[in-house]
């Protein structure tokens, strides 16, 4: 594509928990686009090679700004630093999440649901009350927000209640962001991925338990497929806004019955 053409010249994109899996590809394809990308996540070593080897890649500017998007003081931290150098944010994708271990919902240590609640569904809201109050004030103003919802936002798996829960929170989080954001020009909306080929999906080949109790290997598909639905989520103008999104291996069990 043309360098003039491309859909983020320009603009300032900023991807938590882009260094490593869902979020690197989703960097990496926004940085080829033509993006200013910020990475952010928890491990500065991470961030720090996969912003270098995106922009060593792409020939775009990535900076690395290491935060726990769990603890608000740092969100804030962030944000400034990205005011700071940039002035503004046309564009927020929030990726950073993790998981816990299957294991029956009575067994999950509240230490474990603390931690996904942070870093899955807090981390996403502090993030976001953070770029409205930027969105808000820059000029022009506005912007978009883009949530990753996966598809246990609307289905679960088996032993999954912590995750379940914080990704159908984030599917109210993203429809409270599109209307709130709404007067001022920040749209928002929400890709649903279902087994993306990641290191936290390498499990899914080897066989993972199923609703009717049977184990079975699963479907993947690459990540680039991902990163391009968000691209184009994120080329539309603000007037324009894709609310929800599914991208999904075409063979995985999500659609037949349990």
């Amino acid at each position: 594509m043309a360098q003039d053409r491309r859909s983020g010249e320009g603009k300032i994109a900023l991807v938590t928990g882009g260094g490593s899996g869902i979020g690197r590809g989703i960097a990496r394809a926004l940085s080829a686009e033509g993006y200013v990308l910020v990475v952010t996540g928890r491990r500065p070593d991470v961030l720090q090679r996969a912003a270098a080897e995106i922009s060593a890649d792409t020939g775009g500017v990535v900076r690395a700004i290491a935060c726990d998007v769990g603890d608000p003081g740092q969100v804030a931290t962030l944000f400034d630093a990205i005011r700071a150098e940039f002035g503004r944010l046309d564009l927020l994708v929030n990726n950073a999440g993790s998981n816990v271990p299957a294991v029956p919902l009575e067994e999950v240590t509240f230490e474990q649901w603390s931690g996904i609640l942070a870093a899955n569904l807090t981390g996403a809201f502090l993030c976001t009350q953070q770029a409205f109050r930027l969105m808000k004030a820059q000029e022009p103003r506005g912007g978009r927000i883009i949530n990753n919802g996966s598809i246990s936002a609307t289905t679960p798996r088996p032993n999954s209640a912590p995750y379940t829960a914080t990704k159908h929170a984030i599917s109210g989080l993203t429809k409270s962001t599109a209307l709130d954001g709404r007067p001022f020009d920040i749209a928002c909306g929400q890709i649903d991925i279902g087994n993306a080929a990641t290191d936290m999906t390498q499990r899914l080949s080897g066989g993972v338990l199923q609703a009717n109790g049977e184990i079975a290997s699963e479907p993947t598909i690459p990540v680039e497929h991902v990163a391009e639905a968000v691209v184009y989520m994120a080329s539309l103008p603000l007037a324009a806004n894709v609310l929800t999104m599914t991208v999904m291996a075409t063979k995985m069990p999500l659609v037949g019955r349990g």
